[in-house]
């Protein structure tokens, strides 16, 4: 089972994506051109970033900068794992 992204807006140098991961997703690993925010809506989820896990649970919020690789190990495995990303250009 794949993510559902779906954009709520774009503008100017900011998107912001609703994303719904699937219970016990693992994502490839990204290296993006642009600072990401993100918070958990819904469910947990553990997160790589520069090879260290740290664990984000429903209201948490993590920045991840530019050129930072990460990837997600997993997420909840009973309901989805809902994000909301912000990214800034």
């Amino acid at each position: 089972m794949e993510e559902i992204f779906n954009n709520l807006l774009s503008h100017k140098n900011v998107k912001i994506n609703k994303i719904i991961s699937p219970p016990n997703f693992v994502s490839e690993e990204f290296i993006q051109d642009e600072d990401e925010w993100v918070t958990l809506l819904q469910g947990s989820a553990v997160l790589e970033i520069n090879q260290r896990a740290t664990k984000l649970v429903k209201d948490s919020h993590i920045f991840i900068p530019a050129k930072t690789p990460h990837k997600i190990i997993s997420t909840d495995a009973n309901i989805e794992t809902i994000w909301l990303a912000i990214h800034i250009y």
